[in-house]
């Protein structure tokens, strides 16, 4: 009998996330598979939720819904900050996304909305907040313990 994933298995999957629309936003295809410790948050629910119980080398087609993925959009979540606040050579443009530490919270990206003349307004709802994502899932491996080589996945790793 073939092991399925379950809780506590790193699992190594090749992906490729699409908008409804079918436009691909983020692939694993051409770079080493991503790397995910079942149960430990690592990815949004939906996909973990989907991989529980897939067999190495199984595929799957799922959709999330936002409340699954990356939540809803919360239109309070924008806040506007001095350009001085920036470091000095930065010259913002709307649409760029910008990833911000915070201590709390950690890294997490947010997108500039706005730029005048001495501020900058800045979304901070993940970018793909209020979308509905669909995934092509594919289980390489299932082992009990990480990669030693592992990095997370992606196409840095080497």
């Amino acid at each position: 009998m073939a092991d399925k994933v379950k809780e506590g298995d790193y699992v190594k999957v090749h992906y490729t996330g699409k908008f409804t629309d079918g436009q691909i936003f983020d692939s694993s295809q051409g770079c080493q598979p991503l790397e995910v410790r079942m149960g430990a948050n690592q990815v949004i629910s939906g996909f973990e939720n989907a991989l529980m119980g897939m067999e190495q080398s199984e595929k799957k087609s799922i959709t999330v819904e936002a409340d699954q993925g990356y939540g809803q959009r919360d239109e309070n979540l924008e806040r506007r900050f001095n350009k001085a606040d920036f470091p000095q050579d930065f010259q913002p443009e709307v649409g760029q996304v910008l990833i911000l530490q915070d201590p709390s919270q950690g890294q997490f990206p947010a997108t500039v909305k706005e730029v005048a003349e001495d501020t900058v307004l800045l979304d901070l709802n993940h970018p793909l907040a209020g979308r509905t994502l669909s995934f092509e899932l594919q289980v390489v491996e299932i082992n009990k313990e990480p990669s030693p080589s592992s990095c997370g996945g992606g196409c840095a790793c080497s």
